[in-house]
């Protein structure tokens, strides 16, 4: 995730936070979290091996950091998680409450920011989705490029 790391470095620097605190998650690396609908147009072996390989990983990121702060907790806490579009899509749905094979129906684009809010009773809030506003709009790229932005041979 050279990308991801990169993107990371840059927010610790620029909200002067300790480098030392950041935490690379072998949980979080880009891969295909859930058999998506509508259906990828990759042969549906493959759908079958790149779920089988990344789901329960994915899945075990969303339960690691998706939670109810306890009772105790008398402040607000924060986490950032810096990491590529299929499994914030997933790790969003998940937290929502959503059907998780709607991901392939959400796009990012890359260097957005998602933020979302758990409350103590557990209520979970979108605040945004890929906002990419602070961006100049010639800097914003994603997944799918326009058919302008296409290369033929």
């Amino acid at each position: 995730m050279p990308r991801a790391e990169e993107t990371a470095m840059i927010i610790v620097k620029q909200l002067n936070l300790d480098p030392l605190k950041m935490k690379r998650c072998t949980l979080l690396p880009e891969g295909t979290p859930y058999p998506g609908d509508p259906p990828s147009k990759r042969s549906a072996r493959s759908l079958d091996l790149a779920y089988q390989r990344d789901g329960p990983r994915i899945e075990a990121a969303f339960r690691r950091y998706f939670f109810r702060a306890s009772p105790e907790q008398e402040h607000d806490s924060y986490l950032l998680i810096v990491g590529h579009s299929n499994v914030i899509r997933y790790l969003i749905l998940r937290a929502l409450q959503l059907p998780p094979a709607a991901w392939t129906r959400l796009n990012l684009n890359h260097g957005s920011i998602t933020w979302l809010t758990v409350w103590p009773s557990g209520y979970v809030t979108l605040r945004c989705l890929g906002d990419s506003g602070f961006m100049p709009v010639t800097e914003i790229t994603h997944r799918r490029p326009s058919p302008a932005k296409s290369v033929s041979n």
